[in-house]
């Protein structure tokens, strides 16, 4: 079984990921469930200018979004709500929202870097309030910027000991290094592979343990054959994911990567 815990659809930018990707790649090569947000929830580009308010999107219309991509296909599709704390807030229609749909939800999702928002500021704290009372994991883009950084997510894990954190990319771009150690830290903070190579997803299964790491790709960003090759035809870096990597770890490190893990922390 596989669990891909970092999926997307939505048009947004130079990004048009849709519903027909997912589920192709996902009958293609073998992926099983998908946790889902969709990416029209960004708030700024590439280069951390604000996205015109006619081509942004409500947190509640991307939240639906999700959700209804999971109401279509409740046995392989879950819902992550991108939400927007730059320009929004967790107010009432968003708890009423969760409340109506929460067997569909599986986490709430942030990404700093396309909020230009500090993971760890104080205006975050009610969306925490959000995810406790729900009992929703958090998962949060980290590179790219300081207010993405790893650092940020540990604080914040730190200062919501009763809440599960994600800390996807563990430092996108970097060496992943920082992310492992302060993952290392708290019983409360994970990681995904999200454009991690697969050596260091090992060093992490070998310095903190197997239990705290979830497989996720980002699919289908690079088209629907994210898996297997990026946009220039190159070979994926998911591909060891899929192959050499089950005989470089045990099994059960294996199992608890592609999908146990994922399976308790998203209460699948």
């Amino acid at each position: 079984m596989i669990i891909d815990t970092h999926v997307h659809i939505g048009k947004m930018l130079e990004f048009d990921m849709k519903k027909e990707e997912v589920l192709y790649s996902m009958e293609r090569y073998g992926i099983d469930y998908s946790i889902v947000s969709d990416c029209r929830a960004s708030e700024f580009d590439g280069d951390l200018n604000p996205i015109p308010p006619d081509e942004q999107y409500s947190q509640i219309e991307c939240a639906r979004g999700a959700v209804d991509f999971a109401k279509e296909y409740p046995d392989r599709i879950g819902a992550a709500l991108w939400l927007k704390p730059f320009g929004e807030c967790a107010d009432k229609e968003l708890y009423d929202f969760i409340e109506e749909n929460r067997k569909y939800i599986k986490a709430l999702k942030f990404h700093p870097f396309s909020s230009n928002f500090p993971f760890d500021d104080k205006k975050m704290d009610g969306y925490m309030e959000l995810a406790e009372h729900f009992s929703l994991p958090v998962v949060s883009h980290t590179g790219g910027s300081d207010a993405a950084s790893c650092k940020r997510v540990y604080n914040m894990a730190k200062r919501h000991p009763g809440i599960n954190f994600v800390m996807v990319h563990m430092g996108l771009g970097t060496d992943n290094s920082e992310a492992i150690e302060l993952i290392s830290r708290l019983p409360n903070l994970y990681g995904d592979t999200a454009w991690v190579p697969v050596e260091n997803t090992i060093k992490f299964i070998n310095e903190v343990n197997d239990d705290r790491i979830i497989f996720g790709s980002d699919n289908p960003i690079d088209g629907k054959d994210t898996y297997v090759q990026n946009r220039t035809g190159q070979p994926s870096m998911y591909l060891p994911y899929f192959n050499e990597l089950k005989s470089l770890i045990s099994e059960e490190s294996y199992q608890k990567l592609m999908y146990l893990n994922a399976k308790k922390l998203f209460n699948l």
